[in-house]
């Protein structure tokens, strides 16, 4: 089972752990790369899954990216690709088994510092095909799932071609996806798909994601 603990790392260098969530096409792989700022993780569109396998990527090293203790930090980044589930070919016992054998390679001694749940702004997050993920979060994170997961909307140029700024977007949202941002304290961030400011998308989606982290005290989530 998942336990608590503080992150101990050299004052000089954070290394955090990011996990992906997501449905089929809902833009994991596209938003690791951007996390990274890579091509790691293979991204194309199909009718089918894409993702069959965990896939783990690190990114290079962001050196004065924050200053934490009176210390100018580098950031060096670890993003956990999952299959997405509902699967178009296999089945949420053998998705949860993989991810789970995944979290407690890669992530047993280091911890995990957030979950990042894919989700196309574009597309409604609703009925019971929509809550598969976040179900699988809760049962492999346990009850802390909710300290432990934000929200990641890919496709967020769609929000703004319709005129709605992020609060009005979330406040115009299904039933499920509000009560999902609420439970999950409003930890929320929008990527959008401009070609010309790929590295600054991601710098400012990472600093949102280290307010989060902030928020937990450093600590992480440690599979034994």
């Amino acid at each position: 089972m998942p336990s608590l603990t503080t992150a101990m790392t050299d004052p000089n260098k954070m290394i955090i752990n990011l996990v992906l969530f997501g449905m089929t096409q809902s833009g994991k792989n596209s938003a690791g790369n951007i996390l990274l700022g890579s091509n790691d993780f293979h991204s194309s569109f199909a009718p089918c899954s894409v993702t069959k396998d965990y896939s783990l990527g690190h990114s290079c090293h962001l050196h004065s990216f924050m200053h934490r203790g009176g210390h100018e930090t580098t950031l060096q980044v670890q993003v956990l690709d999952t299959p997405g589930y509902p699967h178009s070919h296999l089945s949420k016992k053998h998705v949860k088994k993989q991810v789970k054998k995944a979290l407690a390679h890669h992530f047993g001694q280091d911890g995990l510092h957030l979950t990042l749940l894919v989700q196309r702004a574009d597309m409604p997050l609703c009925g019971r095909e929509a809550s598969s993920p976040i179900q699988m979060i809760h049962e492999l994170l346990g009850h802390a799932w909710t300290n432990y997961t934000a929200i990641l909307f890919t496709h967020a140029e769609k929000r703004e071609e319709s005129g709605l700024n992020e609060e009005e977007y979330i406040q115009k949202a299904s039933d499920i996806l509000l009560t999902l941002v609420n439970s999950i304290h409003r930890r929320c961030v929008f990527q959008y798909k401009k070609e010309s400011s790929l590295n600054e998308q991601r710098i400012l989606i990472l600093e949102r994601i280290m307010e989060f982290i902030k928020e937990n005290c450093y600590q992480v989530l440690t599979f034994k």
